[in-house]
């Protein structure tokens, strides 16, 4: 099983980085996002054994809360011209959540991340490293846009399966 844990994002943001989507996909030819799969991943598990999917929901259940967190998904921008993603704006209280996760697994055997996390919601990747000119002036556009507003009162911990991200489980943080 291919597993993550994640913050949903709002079905009306969701819309409206659906529509923005729909706009910058004929201007270049990158793999882009279902709108159905953004999220902000708090903490990639990756495989992981069905029979001791048990134990994981166990540790998850003992991550420690932070409490409700404000977020505000706003602005395009690039990671090294690979990744096209909004950013997401929140107090440390979302690293918080996202460093609780990597500690609380590391005791069954999760390898934590080498790197700082840096919330975000990918739009697209840019693999091949096509030219992505014509999607500039959108995303000047863009850059200081924002898309919405909510507050994160649970993460959840999803499988993804043929390009699909199943809930398998809420977990409350408030």
């Amino acid at each position: 099983m291919r597993l993550f844990t994640a913050i949903e994002i709002p079905q009306e943001i969701r819309s409206k980085l659906a529509d923005l989507i729909q706009d910058l996909r004929p201007l270049a030819k990158l793999r882009w996002s279902p709108a159905e799969n953004l999220h902000i991943t708090t903490k990639f598990i990756g495989e992981w054994p069905e029979p001791k999917l048990l134990e994981l929901i166990a540790e998850l259940e003992k991550v420690a809360s932070p409490g409700a967190i404000p977020i505000t998904v706003k602005r395009l921008a690039w990671i090294n011209r690979r990744i096209l993603h909004a950013a997401i704006e929140a107090p440390t209280s979302l690293a918080q959540l996202a460093s609780a996760t990597e500690t609380t697994l590391e005791v069954i055997g999760i390898k934590k991340e080498d790197r700082e996390y840096h919330p975000h919601l990918t739009l697209a990747r840019n693999p091949k490293r096509i030219s992505i000119e014509p999607l500039e002036p959108v995303i000047e556009k863009h850059a200081s846009a924002t898309f919405g507003t909510f507050t994160a009162t649970k993460f959840v911990l999803f499988l993804s399966k043929g390009g699909k991200y199943t809930p398998l489980k809420e977990f409350p943080i408030v």
